[in-house]
């Protein structure tokens, strides 16, 4: 009898640790918006307020309506388009393009360029507004430094230098800003008023960090690393709380407040969902199928959609790398069932 039961507990806790990371358990790809184009992508960025989705789409930036799913904007003649930044304060929405190492300032009401600034650097990639400063901080990578740009004006007020390629940074909306640098798999907080870097972090046992989230409530940041980890680590003291694994190939991290979930895009196919705990409990509860390719995020904290774009490639020869399927780019829209 007593091995009877022994047997049976230990069939109940496999079924149960099964549950809490099986894939596709809980979440469900509820639309595949396609838009048109056949160029390669990267960030993605959703506004809250209006509940825009700006998707980054080689020499364009194509605006999308998320509750009708049809694009209503477009921004055109970009070259080698990145990230998209919003600042909301004065309707203004801003665009890196690394291959002329570029910033372009646009009407988030009409979709009219307004200026076109060059950075002091190369290459600019991740790009982000902080609410605190009320400046644009636009990260290139050719060149490990950072240009500031004042928002308001459209003027460049500094450059920051880094220790190594900057990737995707977050804000705590009091000052101090945050970036993943990917060759060093460091994160460098800058404080927002005197463009300084403060503080440098290791994310060990992380290696190449690229996305970058924060729970600014429990003053968490999520890092997800080339090493297939997520390394979490505490916003205020620089110290790794723990880490998780997650897929191959991950280029992005969101983090949605309303449910304390961070969401790991990985490119081999799947979504790594961590759930975020009372006194630093984190648990990955599944590891969703998604798309081969779907590799950057975001999340509209409102409506607890989460978007990741996608296309279908032609099979690899040799050592090239693979070409897209024509007529085949998507953005695919996940919600929790």
């Amino acid at each position: 009898m007593k091995k009877t039961i022994i047997f049976i507990l230990a069939l109940l806790t496999a079924g149960f640790v099964n549950s809490q990371v099986s894939p596709g358990k809980g979440y469900k790809i509820v639309n595949k918006f396609h838009l048109d184009g056949d160029e390669k992508w990267d960030y993605l960025y959703s506004d809250d307020l209006t509940g825009h989705l700006f998707i980054s789409h080689g020499s364009m930036v194509q605006v999308m309506d998320e509750a009708k799913g049809n694009v209503i904007g477009t921004i055109s003649g970009l070259k080698g388009v990145h990230g998209i930044a919003i600042a909301p304060s004065f309707n203004k929405g801003f665009i890196s393009s690394g291959k002329d190492s570029s910033v372009t300032i646009f009407d988030t009401k009409t979709f009219q360029v307004i200026k076109k600034v060059l950075v002091t650097g190369a290459g600019p990639d991740a790009i982000l507004f902080d609410p605190f400063s009320k400046k644009v901080f636009v990260y290139n990578g050719k060149s490990n430094n950072a240009t500031v740009i004042n928002a308001e004006n459209n003027e460049i007020l500094a450059t920051i230098p880094l220790e190594g390629k900057p990737e995707f940074s977050v804000s705590d909306g009091k000052g101090k800003i945050y970036v993943n640098l990917e060759d060093k798999s460091i994160i460098a907080v800058i404080n927002a008023s005197t463009y300084k870097v403060e503080n440098v972090w290791s994310v060990a046992p992380g290696e190449e960090p690229t996305g970058l989230a924060l729970d600014n409530e429990t003053h968490r940041l999520f890092s997800v690393c080339g090493n297939k980890l997520m390394i979490i680590i505490d916003a205020e003291s620089g110290k790794v709380i723990t880490n998780l694994p997650i897929g191959e190939k991950c280029d992005g991290v969101a983090f949605d407040p309303g449910g304390k979930f961070a969401y790991s895009s990985n490119g081999e196919g799947t979504l790594t969902i961590v759930k975020e705990g009372e006194k630093d409990s984190f648990k990955i509860i599944d590891n969703f199928k998604t798309q081969k390719g779907a590799k950057t995020i975001t999340v509209n904290k409102k409506t607890h959609h989460v978007y990741l774009p996608v296309c279908n490639f032609e099979a690899q020869k040799g050592e090239e790398k693979p070409k897209i399927v024509p007529g085949t780019f998507v953005v695919l829209d996940i919600v929790a069932q």
